[in-house]
């Protein structure tokens, strides 16, 4: 039974006068049904038709034998002797057209929206854009941006509807009437899980989104920004200042009254529907962490450009990232690390603890038959059977991309690569400043020394340094006078020139400056301690002293 009751009727009228399409009628009408929606729109024509016809003997009823195409004007007007009485109302004119079996007039409110745009062809070619993208996924969200002059159709023709059952002693309220967008998803969420053959879940990484757009009624919303201008703002990222919560902030704002002075344009069927602008595709990113040794003392630990000349032909980031790229089907990644180290300086130890950002993935999981492949990679991860295959596809790829990293190269060494959440990155940046880190470094002294010359060292703690920004970074740091400590110090005389010096420190020491005093910048330095010139020949990072990310088996 077609969901509707006699209240309803002289609304389904006065919205079928004014050049609604079937659907927004049922909108209006607050229609909660799913189903009744995904009817065409001829189906939902005809049961109108029948449901204004059903008794001839209401009154009004014979008028609507054939609904009549009619203009709906909203015009500034003084309260004169019209059927209204209300001063700007709304108006039903009588210029009437006859329709053929379906609707194939563009709706005045939702302009083609649910009608054409909504349909098994639309949504096809939805899905042939999905396919070419070339992405792997097993579900899909699905989204959708208007243009926000709907906002102000809606708007004006809820009024007149407001009108109409207000004569009658009814009520509508605006979040009585059923959002556009819900009904558009109720309509093509089962088409496109049809078509695609995946469910559509509100929860999936892959979205598909489609952008509309009407030109010819661009400037319906422009009435607004002159009655209220503090909902108008620019902004920077933003090329209109007529976005949809700007509209609907003025709309909430502007009394009835001023609306319907105000608003310039007859509600008549459009030329033409909105037309899809963009249907894009686009996956969350995929995060990566891990932690890395380096071997190298000329590799940088990202690209060094200079100038737009590149001085080095690789780096920490790219031996990391390429593979990954090529596994993920990636275009571009970020990545981050828990310090940096110079070129020059090694990472041993457990490595430094780094996380990349995968952007817009076109694969996250493996074919059966590359899953087979990789059985002897996934023995070792068997134990994540339990967080479920997705997860699992993803743990495969990873340790694949550290089988390639570490094989392909003897720069670099990765371990304890894995998947991990946005959030989590967030531990490799905690405590920025309280973490530690350990060095290993050699110093030359300019004079002669012996091993009782430098085992005072060992007996210094928590020794405080003022360190002004180094000159070597002074191009890319703001100048300023950081304190930071040397927790602990130990020593290993080499010879009378020569002695390793192991050092624990408060992470973002300059340990280089520590050395040779950068020109008196770093007080105290092992210069001034020594009471000689020393300088730094090799230093080695032996640990980043941060619980994260944890620790896998090898």
């Amino acid at each position: 039974m077609f969901p509707l009751k006699e209240k309803d009727r002289r609304v389904v009228q006065v919205l079928l006068s004014a050049g609604c399409c079937p659907r927004c009628v049922l909108r209006f009408c607050c229609v909660g049904n799913q189903a009744t929606y995904r009817l065409s729109c001829k189906e939902l024509f005809t049961e109108l038709h029948m449901f204004l016809n059903d008794d001839k003997s209401k009154p009004g009823a014979a008028e609507y034998n054939q609904p009549p195409c009619k203009k709906i004007r909203l015009q500034d007007s003084e309260k004169n002797d019209d059927d209204t009485g209300h001063n700007g109302a709304a108006k039903l004119l009588s210029s009437e057209c006859v329709l053929p079996d379906g609707w194939v007039q563009t709706c005045t409110v939702c302009l083609g929206i649910l009608q054409d745009l909504c349909e098994r062809d639309f949504v096809k070619k939805v899905c042939g854009e999905v396919d070419s993208a070339g992405y792997h996924f097993s579900s899909l969200v699905f989204s959708v941006s208007l243009p926000p002059q709907l906002l102000v159709r809606e708007h004006a023709t809820w009024l007149l509807v407001k009108q109409e059952v207000g004569q009658q002693g009814s009520f509508l309220t605006k979040d009585d009437i059923l959002q556009l967008k819900e009904v558009y998803k109720w309509i093509t969420h089962p088409l496109l899980s049809e078509e695609l053959n995946v469910p559509v879940d509100g929860k999936s990484l892959f979205e598909v989104s489609v952008v509309f757009e009407h030109p010819e009624t661009d400037g319906d919303c422009h009435f607004l920004a002159t009655v209220c201008r503090d909902c108008f703002r620019p902004t920077k990222n933003k090329q209109s200042v007529f976005t949809r919560m700007a509209v609907v902030k003025a709309l909430e704002k502007i009394k009835d009254d001023d609306f319907l002075q105000q608003f310039p344009y007859q509600l008549e069927p459009p030329k033409g529907s909105c037309v899809a602008q963009e249907i894009q595709c686009t996956h969350n990113s995929v995060y990566v962490a891990g932690r890395y040794n380096k071997f190298s003392r000329t590799l940088p630990q990202t690209p060094w450009v200079i100038d737009g000349e590149r001085k080095l032909e690789s780096s920490v980031e790219e031996l990391i990232g390429e593979p990954l790229k090529k596994m993920f089907k990636v275009d571009h990644l970020n990545f981050s690390s828990s310090g940096r180290e110079d070129v020059d300086v090694r990472a041993l130890g457990n490595g430094r603890p780094f996380a990349i950002e995968l952007l817009n993935p076109h694969r996250i999981s493996f074919l059966q038959q590359e899953l087979r492949e990789l059985q002897e990679v996934i023995k070792s991860f068997a134990k994540f059977n339990s967080l479920g295959l997705k997860l699992l596809y993803l743990c495969a790829n990873v340790l694949c991309s550290l089988q390639k990293i570490n094989n392909s190269t003897d720069k670099i060494r990765v371990r304890d690569l894995q998947i991990v959440t946005r959030e989590a990155i967030g531990h490799m940046k905690e405590g920025e400043e309280e973490k530690t880190k350990s060095y290993s470094a050699l110093i030359w002294t300019e004079k002669a020394i012996g091993k009782n010359d430098i085992n005072f060292l060992e007996e210094l703690k928590d020794l405080k340094l003022d360190q002004r920004t180094p000159l070597r970074v002074l191009h890319r740091r703001p100048l300023a006078v950081r304190t930071r400590v040397i927790h602990s110090m130990r020593v290993e005389f080499i010879d009378q020139h020569h002695f390793h010096l192991y050092l624990k420190t408060q992470a973002g020491t300059y340990v280089k400056e520590f050395v040779h005093g950068d020109f008196g910048r770093t007080k105290p330095n092992l210069g001034t301690l020594m009471n000689m010139t020393t300088d730094i020949l090799e230093l080695d990072v032996e640990s980043v002293d941060v619980d994260w990310p944890p620790k896998l088996d090898e």
